[in-house]
């Protein structure tokens, strides 16, 4: 690890430059340049075991402030602490306290009180929800929507919100007869006992405000495929990497999946990319990331997802060089360092560069977009897709392989350092994707305001640090300055820790 140490930088906003936005024939497969050994080890190392076993890089934080972070298979884990997510107060994850230990348990969760009801009209978006109770506790509960054609399912896991409720804002519904069910399991032994309730219908007209007043505003966008294209969709690209098990980092290292963005930096010999402090640095093991693979735009990939040729991405692979953290993110632990949850990483121009023929240079190739370090706004009192904190949110949900995602809507706070997007959809893999206020849907461009940072555990909607009066933007000058050869190249050491700035 490298800390460095200099005067303190100011914030600043980055001047508007032109962004060029290169065009690739995607059935192109030599490779431009000749990567570093280290980058080709990097490109090799990700195999499609490798690939296909990494997680979300997912964050949340429960009813009572505690950190987890999200298994593959859905199951939260403690995040720096050891207490499972049996909150006394109204948690539905474990038994209650003085409750047996299940042996006998062969009763199934009770099913009550399904919004929308049988029959009950809704629009595109609704709320959904359903009281699910159970002696011992809940272990997982899943909501099934059945498609106007009886035959195409969805299934989606909602939040819990207290006193046995749970719900989750669904939308993209078109004009039909749908129906939905829930399925919940237990935590009795032997695997639990599993309760699937009856089918309820329902009527979607897109042009009924329906619902029963549980509408998520017509002007918000939850969870979507971005169609815009533009210079988003070329400059932001999915995150793979990997994170110690342990502190000591001896142990194995796990894959994940975050989202970035390359950021105009006004320098040459150097690219930079923004994203969350929790995709760069373990705050829990206390390491920065390996093996760093940046693959912009895989929304274009002619692949049937993420794969491991970086030849049927739109302009390849990039081997980002290490990592730029504030040292308030590394001394402390998720939740309690949610105020810097942002980060940089740093790929040169030369030798880091695998696929198709494009320029090595990655913001030459993706191109960039500007980051505001100024006070966007927020809670205008105007909820309008044209009011001046109207924000989308983007990223590579995991779950949504290889789409490009977004969410958009009205822009206010949560706590004192977070802005918050009540609605927003997005799931793990998005972590770190932009915020952009105020989107230009033509051009696919805007200022990069914050960026995806983590949500709570039972309900809607997604944080972002705030980078105004905050150390972003010392950051970022310090990232385009930083000697390549000076920074470490031991695995967990790979970046730089800036502990001079404000």
């Amino acid at each position: 690890m490298n800390k460095r140490t200099s005067p303190v930088c100011s914030s600043f906003l980055t001047t508007a430059t032109l962004v060029i936005v290169w065009s690739f024939n995607t059935s192109l497969a030599s490779a431009q340049g000749n990567p570093s050994a280290n980058a080709q080890r990097i490109f090799d190392h990700w195999s499609k075991q490798r690939i296909n076993a990494a997680i979300p890089r997912d964050m949340l934080i429960d009813n009572n402030g505690q950190g987890y972070i999200r298994n593959k298979d859905g199951t939260l884990r403690p995040y720096g602490h050891s207490r499972q997510l049996t909150a006394q107060k109204q948690s539905p994850y474990a038994k209650p306290p003085g409750a047996g230990d299940g042996n006998d348990d062969t009763t199934v969760p009770s099913i009550t009180f399904m919004s929308p009801e049988q029959g009950e009209s809704i629009g595109s978006s609704s709320l959904f929800s359903a009281v699910i109770t159970d002696a011992s506790g809940i272990k997982s509960v899943s909501f099934v929507i059945t498609y106007p054609d009886g035959v195409t399912t969805q299934s989606f896991r909602p939040g819990f919100v207290g006193n046995d409720n749970w719900q989750m804002t669904l939308q993209g519904f078109s004009d039909g007869n749908w129906s939905w069910h829930v399925v919940a399991k237990d935590n009795a032994s032997k695997g639990g006992n599993t309760a699937t309730s009856v089918d309820v219908d329902f009527i979607v007209s897109t042009g009924s405000t329906g619902g029963g007043g549980n509408e998520v505003p017509e002007h918000v966008i939850s969870n979507a495929a971005w169609t815009a294209g533009g210079v988003v969709l070329q400059a932001a690209g999915r995150i793979y990497f990997e994170m110690p098990n342990n502190s000591k980092r001896k142990g194995p290292w796990t894959g994940y999946v975050c989202s970035g963005t390359v950021a105009t930096d006004g320098v040459t010999g150097r690219s930079v990319i923004i994203t969350a402090a929790h995709c760069v640095y373990d705050d829990e093991n206390k390491a920065f990331a390996r093996n760093v693979l940046f693959i912009p735009n895989q929304a274009g990939t002619t692949g049937s997802g993420t794969d491991t040729n970086c030849n049927n991405d739109p302009m390849g692979c990039w081997a980002p060089a290490f990592g730029v953290v504030d040292v308030a993110w590394t001394t402390t632990t998720f939740p309690n360092n949610i105020e810097w949850d942002y980060a940089y990483y740093v790929v040169s121009d030369t030798g880091a560069h695998s696929g198709t023929n494009a320029p090595e240079s990655l913001d030459i190739a993706a191109g960039s977009m500007d980051i505001s370090f100024l006070l966007p706004s927020v809670d205008d009192g105007n909820p309008a897709t044209n009011s001046a904190d109207f924000t989308h949110a983007l990223g590579y949900s995991y779950s949504d392989d290889p789409n490009f995602m977004y969410s958009a809507e009205d822009m206010t706070t949560e706590g004192s350092v977070n802005w918050w997007l009540a609605n927003s959809g997005l799931t793990g893999g998005s972590s770190g994707g932009p915020w952009v206020q105020a989107m230009d849907e033509i051009t696919g461009d805007g200022p990069v305001i914050s960026v995806n940072s983590w949500g709570y555990t039972s309900s809607p909607g997604m944080a972002g640090p705030k980078f105004i009066g905050t150390s972003a933007g010392c950051l970022f000058t310090e990232s385009k300055g930083i000697d390549f050869v000076a920074v470490s190249t031991v695995y967990g050491d790979e970046g730089v820790v800036i502990d001079y700035c404000p």
